[in-house]
């Protein structure tokens, strides 16, 4: 190769004495050279081709290409700990043994966790003395719809009830992921879940002298009257059913559209979208639209999500929402997941007084991430706080920017994974029985549930599917709050909504002098 290589370089150099030998030895090699270099770019089209072909046809809903290639994926590593799942195995009942991720060796410190997850130890407090019996467990079967069960690092699930829509499949794949980020930290537990709107342990049934402890049981939202432990709900992974896209994209959305316009540049109303049928204060805040009687700065419409699905859910993606300099959020049947997408545009919320709280909203302060409103005075709260707003422009931006910031910042992906973590270890360490596989538990694993599912469904899971064990160590879950701490912090929310409340009596006086 190189003498050929030598007289191939005398010939391209144009001497004029090459001998007929030469001139054939050239000619050879340049016809050798030229079928090696087709039969090169044909072998490598070949491969190209099958693997395109692979990845298209024999892997169905692009899983290879999400697991290896996605740029977009919701945990990227250093170390490639990525695990295939396989739509063509031969029986997608039986979760592949090796589906497992391997702990990684070498982790990076976490950190310290966000100021809410202190409130890990105040929805625990109930079973702090006397521990979590089996019994007690068990107690909690009638309102669950599923009992989830972690022995040795394993998903399985026992199905009591049918939620509404698949918030308990999604619910189940947000596990099956943590279990893929932090592979072996979970501990070995059972616990029970509830998935519907409202809180479904209460207070009172669990009060007086002949009262029971209270049923461990997990949901997605809490009430200052009920005992639910409060979880990350189903949409972090994806709400398939209104085309909400897993919260990892979402949050990167959101942070573009508050790029596309500058706060002083947007329409100086409060705005909302959604369905107002859902509850009796989503349907009274209709009142507050404009109209030609009265205009109360408010700019409200009707989300009709079966006109949304027939025209591909063109009009409702919620980057295309950061539009108004304030934006209001309402409670539905009981929490709504809303909250965390409103607040992350960078309008001013307009927060109508909540009864429920999720995971994360307890440690927002008002005026210092939203603006309160009274349910029971909700259009004129709403007109002095865009007059307010307007006037006092500055301000009103650095309250839309901390309310994003605190959602941006501190409910990342990986946040949402650590509260997971740190709420179940607090709770495996109460139980005072050995957890066990139950009779009517099945394994659940990434694969099988992630082949089985079609459109959205299985979309949504490629997209939140967890492709690398954590680099970090979870952060460092904060101690508990003492209690004289809780009622300052709650003191000084009211005191500060007393405030707003003392400004708007002012607006008002002011504006009937004027009349």
């Amino acid at each position: 190769m190189e003498n050929i290589g030598a007289v191939l370089g005398f010939c391209v150099r144009g001497t004029h004495k090459c001998s007929h030998f030469v001139e054939t030895t050239c000619r050879s090699a340049k016809r050798w050279t030229s079928a090696t270099i087709s039969l090169s770019f044909f072998t490598i089209l070949f491969i190209g081709s099958f693997i395109y072909w692979l990845h298209v046809s024999v892997i169905p809903g692009s899983l290879l290409h999400q697991a290896l290639f996605s740029s977009k994926s919701s945990h990227k590593s250093l170390h490639n700990h990525a695990v295939q799942i396989n739509c063509l195995a031969s029986d997608l009942s039986v979760c592949p043994a090796d589906y497992m991720l391997p702990p990684e060796t070498r982790e990076l410190p976490g950190g310290e966790c966000p100021d809410y997850f202190r409130w890990i130890h105040k929805d625990l407090q109930p079973w702090k003395k006397s521990g979590i019996t089996r019994e007690m467990v068990e107690s909690g079967k009638d309102h669950a719809h599923f009992r989830l069960v972690i022995v040795e690092g394993k998903a399985y699930v026992e199905k009591y009830k049918t939620p509404y829509q698949t918030r308990d499949l999604f619910t189940m794949w947000g596990i099956l992921q943590l279990l893929r980020f932090y592979p072996g930290k979970v501990p070995d537990l059972e616990l029970m879940f509830w998935c519907e709107d409202r809180p479904v342990i209460h207070k009172n049934d669990y009060q007086g002298p002949n009262a029971t402890f209270p049923p461990p049981v997990f949901h997605y939202c809490g009430h200052q009257e009920s005992l639910d432990i409060v979880f990350p709900d189903w949409t972090f992974w994806g709400w398939a059913e209104t085309n909400i896209k897993p919260w990892g994209s979402i949050l990167e959305d959101l942070k573009e559209g508050n790029k596309r316009i500058q706060w002083q540049d947007r329409v100086p109303y409060a705005y909302w979208k959604g369905n107002p049928h859902v509850s009796d204060t989503r349907g009274d805040l209709m009142k507050c639209n404009v109209s030609e009687r009265r205009d109360w700065n408010a700019r409200l419409h009707i989300q009709d999500w079966n006109k949304e699905m027939e025209e591909g859910y063109k009009n409702s993606k919620l980057e295309d929402q950061c539009t108004h300099r304030y934006k209001i959020f309402v409670e539905g049947a009981a929490w709504s997941v809303s909250d965390k997408y409103i607040l992350a545009c960078d309008s001013m919320t307009l927060v109508l007084e909540p009864e429920y709280y999720d995971f994360f909203i307890r440690s927002i302060m008002p005026m210092k991430h939203y603006w309160p409103i009274r349910t029971t005075r909700k259009c004129r709260d709403i007109k002095f706080a865009v007059d307010w707003g307007n006037k006092h422009s500055h301000q009103a931006q650095a309250i839309g920017k901390e309310g994003s910031k605190y959602i941006q910042e501190q409910l990342k992906m990986k946040y949402v994974y650590d509260y997971m973590l740190h709420l179940l270890i607090e709770y495996a360490k109460l139980l005072k029985f050995k957890p066990r596989i139950t009779e009517g538990a099945k394994q659940i694993c990434s694969q099988t549930m992630a082949c089985s599912q079609d459109g959205l469904w299985k979309q949504f899971m490629v997209e939140s599917m967890v492709n690398s064990s954590s680099e970090t160590v979870p952060c460092s879950l904060p101690s508990p709050f003492e209690p004289v701490a809780v009622q300052a912090f709650l003191e000084n929310k009211e005191m500060v909504k007393k405030q707003v409340e003392m400004w708007e009596g002012e607006y008002w006086e002011n504006l009937k002098k004027q009349q």
